[in-house]
């Protein structure tokens, strides 16, 4: 097992030389094999070895005994040992989480804290082919995810390290018989022979019909799952290039923003990495209940042809079609109402993040979508900004009559959330002036009296 191992830690680069390495050991045959490994090669590799134990609280007696074990034999090979408890049952009952999930989440963290306390390189794992196989089982009958069925990586990114896994090459058989050769005496979590956890069930009774198919089934699996993570990490590259041209997303993780015509220019394999990619940014965790059923409906989204659709998906994110867009939002909508008073000559700064700045000139600039000019003496001053209101109507430049602003949104299909926040200029009598970026009101540009003309420019800082 040496050989290949050390070979398996050189191909996948796990390890530099002089490095701090933490090592998850919770007492049970595949991480005190790991452990006893490290040892054997630390000299040569020049490696600082920190092992880390946990108490999850699940088995009384029986997991401090463990603890306590390891603890034992960091001190006979002259390792550095850390040991902590962490309160299980008390956090899946806060966080409504099943025992296993709870345990990993609470043991992850601990792992981090740990990470930035030694300033540590590497956290490795005592994974093997076997829990690699049960892995890409389990992810192949619960999810469609192409991602997800490369299995456990071997290599990721961990705080400002990595986390690595040196025995995804070797089979558990090939673990206990290293540790019968090498004198190990692991402890034994009687949990494992229990059936009522998902992996259990694939470890008792998948694992063993999978390998009367294929004797080699766990090599297999293993050079499969590299195959995936090889293939995904190109794909993903494309999919982040189709992101940058079609998707918006907001830096605080609770809202993205998809341009359909841009994103649909892509090929489909793209687009579906690139719904998953948008996914895992505003999810913190993926929900166990997002599966297939979830990416049909985003494709539903992307090619039905009705202008305003919304779906839910699992914990309250919202997907909403709005003509050429579909919004990623966590939560009901509440629109921000606002009613300003503009100053001339002077700026005021809109909730979207846009600015307004007013300005009396003899030389006005050439008007554009984002630039309105008027004779001064041809409006009521002071100016008032302000959202739209039930009935709203303006005269528009080169038409007779008037138009409601429910009627300018829906012909220029601006999305149903972004219509309540428009900002709309409007005189002192009431008369709308400007739909800001969309229309302009009757005014007509000509030489005004005193020669003095009104500009008015809004700064999009909001990507509207």
């Amino acid at each position: 097992m040496e050989e290949k191992v050390t070979a398996y830690i050189r191909k996948h680069q796990l390890f530099h030389q002089q490095a701090v390495v933490l090592v998850g050991v919770s007492g049970g045959p595949d991480s005190m094999a790991l452990l006893h490994f490290l040892c054997a090669i630390r000299e040569q590799w020049g490696l600082r070895l920190i092992a880390l134990s946990v108490d999850h609280g699940l088995r009384g007696e029986q997991s401090k005994q463990d603890v306590l074990y390891v603890k034992q034999m960091c001190e006979q090979w002259d390792v550095e040992f850390c040991e902590t408890f962490l309160d299980v049952s008390s956090y899946k009952i806060k966080e409504r989480k099943g025992t296993q999930l709870a345990a990993r989440e609470l043991r992850y963290q601990y792992f981090k804290r740990m990470m930035q306390e030694y300033r540590a390189d590497y956290l490795a794992l005592g994974h093997h082919a076997d829990d690699q196989t049960e892995t890409m089982m389990m992810r192949f009958v619960r999810g469609a995810n192409p991602d997800a069925l490369a299995g456990i990586p071997i290599k990721r990114s961990f705080e400002q390290g990595y986390i690595v896994r040196p025995f995804l090459g070797v089979s558990k058989q090939i673990i206990e018989t290293y540790c019968d050769k090498h004198e190990i005496s692991p402890r034994k979590d009687p949990s494992n022979d229990q059936d009522t956890y998902t992996r259990n069930f694939y470890r008792i009774h998948i694992l063993p019909l999978l390998k009367q198919q294929n004797p080699n089934v766990l090599m297999s699996t293993q050079r499969l799952s590299e195959a995936i993570s090889e293939d995904a990490i190109y794909l993903n590259e494309q999919a982040q290039k189709l992101i940058i041209a079609s998707v918006e997303l907001k830096k605080n993780r609770s809202e993205a923003i998809l341009d359909i015509k841009r994103f649909k220019q892509y090929p489909i394999a793209l687009q579906r990495r690139a719904y998953h990619l948008i996914l895992n940014y505003l999810y913190p965790t993926i929900p166990t209940d997002l599966n297939y059923i979830h990416e049909d409906h985003f494709f539903y989204l992307l090619h039905n042809n009705k202008p305003n659709v919304s779906i839910d998906f699992p914990l309250g994110l919202k997907l909403i079609k709005s003509y050429d867009i579909i919004l990623f939002r966590f939560g009901e909508f509440q629109p921000v109402e606002y009613v300003m008073q503009l100053t001339i000559p002077g700026s005021i700064s809109l909730p979207d993040g846009g600015m307004i700045v007013s300005s009396i000139t003899k030389f006005p600039k050439e008007e554009s979508e984002n630039i309105y000019v008027c004779e001064m003496d041809t409006i009521r001053t002071p100016l008032i900004v302000r959202t739209r209101e039930p009935g709203d109507k303006m005269k528009i430049r080169g038409m007779n009559g008037s138009k409601k602003i429910k009627d300018i949104f829906i012909d220029e299909k601006i999305p149903v959330q972004k219509r309540a926040t428009w900002p709309i200029v409007l005189d002192s009598k009431g008369n709308i002036l400007w739909l800001i970026g969309l229309k302009k009101g009757f005014h007509e540009v000509q030489s005004a009296s005193d020669g003095n003309f009104l500009q008015l420019h809004y700064k999009n800082n909001s990507n509207r």
